[in-house]
């Protein structure tokens, strides 16, 4: 199933005004009709097929997964071509383990992490972070943020945040954030 944004979609997304939270807006943007509900979960974690889930029941997303089907049934040639669609996206999963690395990336995830946390703290440093030029400055806000989260939630999701921020830092960045418990 590939999910693709509907009109009420498309609107909610520009007026900002739905009553959408970040996640469902971030899940919004990525379901272009192109990304399987696997793909998306690589992308936004465990809980995504549930929010597309409600998505579609909100009439956001259409899946358009049955009607798509039967109208080129009737030609043999296409049928072929759309089996063999469905395995592409089933190996696709495979190389998103060895994603692009960037400080931008992951000063941005950083910053949604920060923005969900209702403390005067991350609230402190998502300004400090987000106004971080220089990048030993942006690396540093990045490590306070690891430190402080600690304080502010569980230790299964600090682990999670780090262990996707080492994901998306580069290569020369991780060990001084391997160090950061």
């Amino acid at each position: 199933m590939q999910p693709r944004k509907t009109d009420l979609a498309r609107t909610a997304l520009q007026a900002h005004r739905a009553p959408l939270d970040m996640r469902q807006r971030r899940l919004l943007i990525l379901c272009d009709g192109q990304r399987t509900i696997a793909d998306l979960t690589g992308l936004l974690g465990q809980e995504a097929p549930a929010m597309v889930i409600q998505l579609v029941q909100a009439g956001y997303l259409s899946t358009g997964k049955v009607t798509a089907a039967p109208a080129p049934s009737p030609t043999t040639g296409a049928e072929p071509t759309a089996v063999p669609a469905a395995p592409e996206p089933v190996a696709a999963p495979a190389t998103p383990v060895e994603r692009r690395r960037s400080l931008v990336a992951a000063r941005i995830y950083v910053l949604g992490i920060l923005e969900m946390q209702r403390h005067p703290q991350a609230a402190a440093l998502f300004r400090d972070l987000q106004q971080a030029r220089a990048e030993e400055e942006v690396l540093q806000r990045l490590q306070s943020a690891l430190q402080l989260l600690p304080g502010l939630t569980s230790e299964g999701y600090c682990q999670r945040v780090r262990q996707r921020l080492l994901e998306a830092l580069p290569l020369e960045h991780c060990d001084a954030f391997a160090e950061v418990a």
